[in-house]
């Protein structure tokens, strides 16, 4: 029985702790402890009270596996300095630590990630790597293992996490029998950016780049060409090209296709066009390379975009008929 310590704070997130604890109960070869750091029970991100075990300062050094679970962002109650040294000390004596979601905040604030790669939630990632220059960030990863510590992205994401943490305990058949169970992927196909919040890019306060923007924008599947778009804003494609990269983070041909994924990650969400259709309607072309732009921005194909985020209507109430 290996043992695992959740740690516990106010306004910790509900199913950033619930995912990953099922999952190990449903494995079998753990004994889950929740710990906080006075031992009292805490109030989750949505009011469900959460009892403790004990105290982070009474736990026995050293334990297997520090579990962190995250705080609701942007404004989510966070904990104090007194959780973040408890945090530092008990970590320091884990053979493994993981966390969830913003819980990489944490392990990066108490000293724990530092030099390392790590992800978060999607919408988290930039600013975890403003904050802390020493964490490498990866911002399509569901988990990132790295040594010791391993991080996940964002909530149901903590599953993904568990799941990894019995594969390299118990073997990958235990792992699969879990998923299965609980009707999750072992393996979910694609990375998070896939959940992504489109149009994610820094604003520009470059008056004609901002208009060139607004008009990729608006018309995905016009001329959009390096050379059409310099000859737009009337400078060379040489300062387009440097525009872009300093005010973007992008070469041109880079955003105009992000645009024109974007674009059709709405169509096959809220229509029922062909990919053909759609990929000629958002400047991709064709099908095969509109395919090509989806597997490198996303990490899936068209098709299994739509299947999983298509709009549906299965659940609503049929009209009535005569």
């Amino acid at each position: 029985m290996k043992d695992v310590v959740v740690a516990l704070y106010e306004g910790v997130v509900l199913l950033d702790v619930a995912g990953p604890v099922q999952v190990l109960h449903n494995s079998a070869g753990y004994r889950v402890r929740h710990a906080s750091v006075d031992g009292r029970p805490v109030r989750t991100d949505v009011g469900v009270p959460l009892g403790a075990d004990l105290a982070l300062s009474e736990l026995d050094r050293p334990i297997d596996t520090l579990l962190v679970p995250g705080y609701a962002p942007p404004d989510g109650d966070r904990p104090g300095e007194e959780f973040l040294d408890l945090l530092h000390d008990v970590g320091g004596h884990a053979r493994r630590v993981a966390s969830v979601c913003t819980g990489a905040f944490l392990l990066a604030e108490a000293g724990l990630l530092d030099g390392r790669r790590a992800t978060t939630h999607w919408a988290a990632c930039a600013e975890l790597g403003l904050r802390f220059p020493r964490v490498t960030v990866e911002p399509d990863a569901i988990f990132v293992r790295d040594g010791s510590v391993v991080t996940s992205a964002g909530i149901t994401a903590g599953i993904d996490l568990a799941l990894a943490l019995v594969e390299e305990d118990h073997g990958p058949e235990l792992a699969r029998a879990v998923a299965k169970y609980m009707v999750v992927f072992l393996q979910r196909p694609g990375g998070q950016s896939q959940f992504s919040m489109r149009g994610a890019v820094p604003a520009t306060r470059h008056p004609a780049l901002r208009r060139l923007l607004d008009t990729i924008a608006a018309e995905p599947a016009a001329e959009h060409t390096l050379t059409a778009m310099a000859a737009r804003v009337m400078v060379s494609e040489r300062h387009l090209t440097r525009l872009f990269r300093r005010e973007i983070g992008l070469t041109p041909g880079q955003y105009v296709e992000r645009i024109r994924v974007e674009a059709a990650q709405i169509l096959l969400e809220t229509t029922a066009d062909g990919v053909s259709a759609i990929a000629r309607r958002c400047g991709l072309g064709s099908d095969e390379t509109m395919r090509r732009a989806f597997l490198k921005a996303l990490g899936i194909t068209p098709s299994a975009y739509r299947h999983r985020f298509h709009t549906s209507h299965s659940l609503m109430t049929p009209k009535e008929t005569s």
